[in-house]
């Protein structure tokens, strides 16, 4: 159990804007006053390598993030910025989410990289929604290049669809993405509905939920337990990542999805039951409070040694909870029918 983590991950800041180094200060604060480092290891990331990210990105991509840097950054489009050291800043970024990846395959039940910029928006050619490099894919493809491993399943909960993962492995059959995130007719970047569901060798395994505004813990945690069991069960990942995304909290001022802490423990417990162990990268979230409360319930929920000395709900707890009695609306009704019927012909559900 391990946090992947630097300091120098604040020299990418730009304190006018929201992805800021504080995001970061507040989790580990947060962290710290709840005596963290009693119960899990705290590493210094990597720096990754241009291999690493040469088997993702364009070598014009990295080259333009390279040398926008070195003339002093800026704004790259109108909401991702780049500073003089973030070039650098990416690559440990990059590089923490391979440690992470590498610290798991070396027997950690979990590992998080807590870092920034975060990367799920970015393309194998472009920069954008706050991203600079995907690190996922970059985490992805070091493993299959030096651990042989073949399968991968990708649970993003970001509120934002993850356009750049999906992009990156669009065609591929041997990593099935999933995304649960606000419905993209309301909110960046605008796509991320059920019918992009892959390409080619790729159809079906990329999985939308694109939640209606207003959806709640009873509506994300009854679709998602409707899905994600099945799907380990017959896509049988050899490894399971979690792009982590805070900003569908109820306090977010980015989005207006109504969940809470309860569903960062509750994922964080039901996928390490699910599966055993989990790679985990710190996307979006901007409210502060909200951002550091629910990583702490995230965390504690997969490290019963911490949660027994200070006790939260459980797993089982919050279903019984939000299930119970769910009153959930014919619009997430609706999402799990067109999702079954679409993906019918892949999974068996």
């Amino acid at each position: 159990m391990v946090l992947v983590y630097s300091p120098y991950y604040d020299n990418h800041q730009n304190s006018l804007h929201i992805e800021n180094k504080s995001r970061t200060d507040s989790i580990i604060k947060k962290l710290d006053d709840e005596n963290v480092r009693d119960y899990i290891s705290v590493l210094e990331p990597n720096y990754a390598t241009l291999d690493d990210l040469s088997k993702v990105h364009s070598l014009e991509h990295i080259n333009f993030i390279k040398n926008f840097c070195k003339r002093g950054g800026g704004y790259i489009d109108y909401d991702t910025y780049a500073t003089p050291l973030s070039y650098s800043v990416a690559l440990m970024a990059a590089g923490g989410s391979i440690k992470a990846s590498q610290l798991v395959m070396g027997g950690e039940k979990w590992a998080y990289s807590l870092a920034r910029p975060p990367g799920h928006h970015a393309n194998k050619k472009t920069a954008m929604g706050f991203c600079l490099f995907n690190n996922v894919a970059i985490a992805i493809e070091n493993l299959r290049a030096n651990y042989n491993i073949k399968k991968f399943l990708i649970i993003d909960f970001d509120v934002h669809y993850g356009n750049g993962t999906a992009d990156i492995f669009y065609e591929d059959p041997e990593v099935l993405y999933l995304s649960i995130h606000q419905d993209p007719k309301t909110i960046f970047p605008g796509k991320g509905f059920i019918s992009e569901q892959g390409h080619g060798s790729g159809e079906g395994y990329n999985l939308n939920l694109p939640m209606p505004p207003l959806s709640n813990n009873s509506d994300y945690i009854w679709i998602l337990k409707e899905l994600i069991g099945p799907l380990i069960k017959e896509f049988r990942p050899e490894m399971v990542f979690a792009e982590a995304g805070f900003d569908a909290h109820k306090k977010d001022l980015l989005s207006r999805i109504l969940i809470d802490e309860d569903f960062y423990a509750w994922i964080g417990e039901y996928l390490m039951e699910l599966h055993g162990s989990l790679v985990i990268l710190l996307e979006g979230g901007y409210d502060l409070d909200a951002l550091a409360n629910s990583n702490l319930r995230f965390i504690k929920s997969m490290t019963p040694e911490w949660n027994l000395q200070y006790p939260y709900k459980t797993r089982s707890e919050i279903e019984h909870e939000y299930l119970a009695h769910a009153n959930l609306s014919n619009s997430v009704k609706e999402i799990l029918r067109e999702v079954l019927d679409n993906f019918s012909p892949f999974f068996k559900f």
